[in-house]
């Protein structure tokens, strides 16, 4: 098929989109993807590529290593496209929580090698906050936002925070925070309404106050990345707005950590100015899914593997 860039944007998946076995075949098939993984081995000072193409699951789930694992995924899909199609540029690129990184790096605004040691530092620091105030998180399914505040706010008292962390697209919310105040929003969020409310199988409150003790240390990592401005806006997560300032892209990440990831107001702002395509950089189409769930007309394509690229 043929893509109309112009109304085309670029997206990169979270947490929750790796698979055992991912960017094997892309590094199988281009000799920039197998470079890009060789060179996150260096990097990390271990065999992490065999790692995402062998597993063992577990081991890959660790936060510690998805993060990283997801950014080089997503960045060598990209250089592969870059390689494939020079100087074509999408009209905006995002990303979702972890993937706003990765969004970054496509455009321009974080070298790769820099990136990868950021989005490493992430996952240590996020992994740490869980041990020192263990938090978790819940789906929504069918509950309003506006509903949801008030549920929140209901269910936390002081010290025992939660709050919207991801909005995901329209009836898929999840919520993050302490686990007392989590257990006493669940019941209250199927009182009004939910058609399910379940726990995630995680031991952190990502983008709520749980990540506060690790905040100066998040904030220092990223002051000493060596980010520049983006040749491509980035619409952060924070206020669903574009961004291309180093400095405004910084702001973004730092807020982000403990901040609501935006995506249903991200997508529909580039919806709002005409974007109909979203290629997915990545190994499955959760964020295609989700931006379905906003708009049913646009066309989502995955960009993971050698038969995606075939595709474009």
């Amino acid at each position: 098929m043929t893509l109309d860039y112009s109304k085309t944007a670029f997206v990169f998946p979270g947490q929750g989109s790796q698979v055992v076995g991912m960017g094997k075949a892309l590094a199988e098939t281009y000799p920039v993807a197998r470079e890009m993984f060789e060179e996150a081995d260096a990097i990390l000072g271990f065999e992490f590529s065999k790692l995402l193409w062998e597993g063992p699951e577990a081991d890959l789930t660790d936060t510690l290593n998805t993060q990283p694992a997801l950014f080089t995924h997503s960045l060598a899909a990209w250089r592969v496209f870059q390689t494939l199609h020079p100087g074509v540029n999408p009209v905006y690129v995002a990303g979702h929580s972890l993937g706003e990184l990765s969004a970054l790096a496509a455009a321009g605004a974080l070298p790769f090698e820099d990136g990868l040691r950021l989005v490493r530092r992430r996952g240590e620091l996020m992994k740490r906050a869980g041990e020192i105030n263990p938090g978790g998180m819940a789906a929504i399914i069918l509950v309003d936002i506006p509903t949801l505040d008030k549920i929140c706010a209901e269910a936390s008292a002081p010290g025992e925070l939660v709050q919207v962390a991801n909005d995901n697209c329209p009836g898929q919310v999840v919520i993050s925070g302490s686990r007392p105040a989590l257990e006493r929003a669940l019941p209250l969020a199927k009182a009004a309404g939910a058609r399910r409310a379940i726990p995630l199988a995680v031991s952190i409150g990502a983008h709520s106050p749980l990540m506060a003790s690790i905040q100066a240390d998040w904030d220092a990592a990223v002051d000493a990345a060596p980010f520049t401005d983006a040749v491509i806006p980035v619409v952060g997560n924070v206020h669903a707005k574009p961004i291309t300032s180093a400095a405004d892209l910084r702001a973004d990440v730092k807020a982000q950590m403990q901040s609501r990831v935006r995506w249903t107001e991200s997508v529909r702002f580039m919806l709002a100015r005409g974007i109909d395509t979203f290629v997915e950089a990545g190994p499955d189409t959760v964020l295609g899914g989700m931006i379905k769930r906003v708009d049913d007309n646009i066309t989502k394509l995955p960009l993971g593997n050698p038969e995606d690229f075939e595709v474009l």
